[in-house]
């Protein structure tokens, strides 16, 4: 099949000039690319009234089934796809190359866009990992087209080949195309944040009991709770109006009533989801307010009985320093009059000791007193 303007433009926009050896031949147009890795293709298969009628083993044979099947639907699960492959889908379902940019670069916000007949989506998967206590992000594309639907996970979530059984086991949902997958999709995505949900409330109450016992290391855990609900909550609210966007258009492109009920069943769980995220936001910023709290009425008691224990310190230096100073007043007359000095004032004095002990009692009752009276003793 000769390549159309617009996809001779993909060549020379998005893959790098370089020059073939020159012995290598031309390829032909249905031979498959060069693929980096082949465990990329995760799975592709055709289907005609919502069964499953051929399961192709590269993307070449995709491209070559499909064109014998005018009324058929590819469906295309991709796996961090290399370029080459990628590029080889954008020349062959006329995929924008801004999409195509986006797919390949990953690590962009959940959007709904639409180039033409084709429906780009970008959706954050979350899973709840037990065992770390934390949330793992996944990013997945997809493209949908009249006849194709293409999906482009960098992650381990969600899982699409349990979406793939589902819809196999219900044909007349599948035989609806495209769109119906997609909404399948949609509703994986957002089942998925369910047990998360869970996952973050139990992480919620165990935090509380931790601050409320006073645990140290607390702190850390709110803080990393609170960054990953951050990242729920870019991977949840913007699902609200892409879903209302996508019941926008219901009248202008015909959406069956069945793919109508069914969008608005899982718009109406993700307006759910997103507000118990928001309200684990508020929480855990309530939760951190009270901890911080906590602590510093626990280093203020702490401080307060460092206080008393030195007020108390205090004064028993202040009665030991007393009795000290008391007891240093006949001491001092004491060692005067034991001083070996014939020359000595008084020394011949009758009254000489019964003035030394007198005058000994009279310091040493006034120092009690001034001791006494400033509450030293």
């Amino acid at each position: 099949m000769p390549l159309s303007p617009r996809r001779n433009q993909w060549r020379r926009r998005l893959l790098p000039p370089a020059s073939p050896p020159p012995a290598a031949p031309s390829p032909a147009p249905d031979a498959p690319p060069v693929h980096k890795d082949q465990g990329s293709v995760v799975q592709a298969a055709l289907y005609r009234d919502g069964r499953r009628v051929s399961t192709p083993d590269s993307l070449a044979q995709t491209f070559r089934q499909l064109r014998e099947y005018p009324d058929g639907m590819a469906w295309i699960g991709l796996h961090r796809p290399t370029e080459a492959e990628v590029l080889s889908l954008a020349e062959e379902f006329d995929l924008h190359e801004l999409a195509v940019e986006d797919a390949l670069e990953a690590h962009q916000r959940p959007k709904l866009e639409r180039y033409g007949d084709t429906l780009f989506v970008v959706l954050r998967a979350a899973r709840y990992l037990d065992a770390q206590e934390e949330v793992e992000f996944g990013e997945l594309h997809v493209f949908v087209g009249r006849d194709f639907l293409i999906t482009v996970r960098h992650g381990a979530a969600p899982d699409l080949s349990a979406v793939r059984r589902r819809m196999e086991k219900t044909p007349e949902l599948l035989a609806l195309g495209p769109e119906a997958v997609l909404y399948a999709i949609l509703d994986a995505v957002v089942d998925g944040y369910a047990p998360v949900v869970s996952g973050v409330q139990n992480d919620i109450d165990e935090i509380e009991t931790q601050v409320f016992g006073g645990d140290p290391a607390v702190s850390r855990r709110i803080y990393e709770l609170a960054r990953e609900m951050v990242e729920f909550q870019r991977a949840t609210r913007p699902l609200v109006g892409m879903l209302h966007a996508l019941m926008a258009g219901f009248a202008k492109y015909g959406t069956d009533e069945e793919l109508q009920r069914y969008l608005r069943d899982v718009a109406d769980h993700v307006t759910h989801t997103s507000e118990r995220v928001d309200g684990f936001r508020q929480a855990l910023a309530d939760i951190l307010t009270v901890n911080a709290t906590l602590v510093t009425q626990q280093q203020n008691e702490e401080m307060r009985a460092m206080a008393e224990a030195g007020f108390e310190q205090n004064e028993e230096i202040k009665k030991i320093s007393s009795w000290a100073a008391i007891l240093f007043a006949p001491t001092l007359v004491g060692t005067i009059y034991g001083m070996n000095f014939e020359t000595m004032p008084e020394l011949k004095w009758a009254a000489g000791y019964p003035f030394a002990i007198l005058l000994m009692a009279v310091v040493c009752v006034s120092l009690y007193f001034i001791f006494k009276r400033r509450d030293w003793l």
